[in-house]
């Protein structure tokens, strides 16, 4: 299957505390690609997608972190106008449900979203239908 993982932690609302993960992932040599932060109450959220998941996922468990992991969606949002919508289109067509996106990401002149949607698979499925080019593996080393 053509996906990326996302490691979400759940963070205590303090400051630094999003520095205190970025320096460890960083002491490791992990590099964070892509990260979304909400704040509920005491509790915030990270998301965030790493060039090497599971190293960062055995650094952060055995830092004390609770985190979940998923499979994402990386795919290519075409350079034009309606692009996002070349996207959308086909998923709200087949019914899936788009649980969140992150913010556009540039590659070297692409532009990548990385989306959230149940089933994955049929996500998946739908925009490699309509020719939306989406990025495995070789997402981490963009």
């Amino acid at each position: 299957m053509n996906t990326i993982t996302q490691i979400d932690l759940a963070l205590d609302d303090q400051p630094g505390r999003l520095f205190e993960i970025s320096k460890g992932l960083d002491a490791s040599g992990i590099t964070i690609l892509a990260f979304h932060v909400a704040g509920r109450d005491q509790e915030g959220r990270l998301s965030l997608v790493v060039n090497d998941p599971q190293k960062a996922i055995n650094l952060l468990t055995t830092t004390g972190y609770r985190l979940e992991t998923q499979d994402v969606i990386a795919c290519e949002i075409p350079e034009h106008p309606g692009g996002l919508s070349a996207i959308l289109k086909p998923l709200k067509q087949a019914e899936i449900n788009i649980d969140f996106i992150y913010p556009c990401l540039s590659t070297g002149g692409n532009r990548v979203l990385i989306i959230g949607a149940q089933p994955v698979e049929n996500a998946l499925q739908v925009l490699e239908d309509e020719w939306i080019r989406t990025l495995g593996e070789e997402f981490y080393t963009l």
